[in-house]
């Protein structure tokens, strides 16, 4: 859903000479070129994402779900939903993600980078083009799809290890998808209208939240921390009329999210995990895990502020702030106050910062020291990260614009920023791709022979492990971790495997 460039109808900001940060109509060739140029543009992380799905064919089961498949075949997805309740970690909303790709065993992790891309593309892009409705601003068709590809790029493969975020489905449920579905609870609130669209944001934020919940422990920190500040900061930053029920609105996702939240930790599963980690008596409160937490933390954010491709998203924001222009058709639904960037962020950054901190807290106790190279639990704060460093990128090109800066050459550096980018995160993918079709091959060997000999009456049978992006299978680390062996043996149907030292 974009803003059509043929929405703007009030002339430029005083001073503003004819550049590509103009408003244009369709009739304006310039305004038609910036459209061309900009889809043009997001035809790169376009491509990118193509291909990262079309690797997803080389996507094998590994690690936990090893043990997920053979629930769901035996007991559907209700009985893996029950099993995470009761026996594992008690995120039922987690449980019912995964059995709806663990039904259609390796096909579902085949066709899941291509389904989840897809969401994750189009609830960013619906949520960009409501934003810029929402602040009073149009842009050229083509801005906030190059806007929204950049950031679902930027935030899926800029990441250490892009297996685990994008390729492993029971990673990517808990913690790349559910920041993206959280932020997908505020479209509802955005493109509400009157008494009835006012109350189906209520109601969507409130199940979301719940879901939120019984979903992921670190989206929801994420969650809260960022409606605690709508409900604290709104005075702020927002417009006298929606104050209010931006406020309520808050505070019902809020109570969604404390909702899930007890239905998790009160459930018999949650409980059993905080036993097998030793939670029970390990408090993330004490002292030493708050200090360990934030070392942990300092160390996260050393990888992350000294990963150069999220400039993408910042270029990006660049972009868009320069083409930019206000829009009177929109400017009834001006949220924002005027005038404040600066605040916005500050506050972002902050949302940011303790959200991430937060996240690392509730996460050392299980991980400890590997919290630091468990990548996978930092998408749940990555994501506004990047959403940060957009929103910064858009005030920077909106001050520069203003103050007549030359927007020809600095638009020009922003999209080459944004094509370096791209393939800045297309070389590390395609060597990903190579280790990923090398596993798939062995993979399918190693199962083929499995499932003949298991249909020829074997009981017991070695598995040579077979891995990629440091994910676990039997018999690793020299064959001293059996986990998950035994979830091996259950899904094609033995008593028992055993170690091999090659494949069959």
């Amino acid at each position: 859903m974009a803003v059509g460039a043929s929405s703007v109808t009030t002339p430029p900001d005083p001073g503003q000479g004819p550049g590509p940060g103009r408003d244009k109509g369709d009739g304006d060739p310039r305004g038609s070129a910036t459209t061309a140029w900009t889809t043009g543009l997001a035809l790169l992380p376009l491509g990118l994402l193509a291909a990262a799905a079309y690797l997803g064919r080389y996507v094998r089961p590994s690690a936990d779900e090893w043990c997920f498949l053979p629930v769901v075949r035996d007991e559907g997805v209700s009985g893996l939903v029950g099993k995470f309740y009761f026996t594992d970690n008690g995120r039922v909303g987690n449980g019912l993600l995964v059995g709806l790709y663990a039904k259609f065993p390796v096909a579902g992790h085949q066709w899941y980078g291509l389904v989840s891309g897809a969401l994750m593309l189009g609830l960013l892009w619906a949520l960009t083009a409501l934003l810029l409705r929402r602040t009073g601003l149009g842009v050229p068709r083509g801005v906030p799809l190059l806007v929204a590809s950049m950031i679902t790029a930027v935030f899926l493969f800029a990441t250490p290890n892009t297996y685990k975020t994008f390729y492993w489905p029971a990673a990517s449920v808990s913690h790349t998808l559910a920041p993206v579905l959280a932020c997908a609870a505020a479209i509802p609130l955005l493109r509400g209208h009157g008494r009835r669209g006012r109350i189906a944001a209520l109601v969507v934020v409130l199940l979301a939240g719940v879901f939120m919940g019984t979903l992921s422990e670190e989206a929801s920190v994420v969650a809260l921390v960022v409606l605690s500040g709508v409900v604290l900061c709104a005075g702020l930053v927002l417009t006298e009329r929606v104050r209010a029920f931006a406020r309520i609105w808050a505070l019902t996702g809020m109570a969604g999210v404390a909702i899930g939240t007890l239905v998790l930790v009160t459930s018999p599963g949650s409980r059993n995990r905080r036993e097998r980690f030793g939670a029970e008596t390990t408090s993330m409160l004490a002292p030493e895990s708050l200090i360990a937490s934030l070392k942990a933390f300092v160390r996260i954010l050393e990888t992350v502020l000294t990963t150069w491709q999220y400039a993408g998203a910042v270029a990006a924001g660049v972009l868009l702030g320069l083409l930019a222009g206000r829009d009177a058709a929109h400017r009834a639904d001006r949220v924002l106050l005027p005038g404040r960037p600066l605040l916005l962020t500050g506050l972002g950054a902050a949302a940011f910062l303790v959200s991430g901190y937060l996240c690392t807290v509730i996460t050392y106790p299980v991980f400890g020291p590997r919290v630091v190279t468990a990548e996978r639990t930092w998408n749940d704060y990555l994501l506004l990260f990047v959403l940060l460093l957009v929103g910064a990128g858009a005030f920077l090109g909106r001050t520069l614009r203003q103050r007549g800066i030359r927007t020809g050459v600095v638009t020009a550096l922003a999209a080459a920023v944004c094509a370096v980018t791209v393939a800045g995160l297309a070389v590390p993918l395609y060597e990903l791709g190579h280790d990923m079709r090398v596993r798939a091959q062995k993979w399918d060997h190693q199962d083929r022979w499995l499932r003949e000999r298991a249909a020829a009456g074997a009981k017991v049978l070695p598995y040579k492990p077979v891995s990629v992006s440091a994910m676990l299978e039997p018999f690793s680390a020299n064959g001293t971790r059996i986990w998950p062996a035994g979830c091996v043996a259950d899904y094609y149907h033995l008593d028992k495997v055993t170690r091999g030292t090659r494949l069959p």
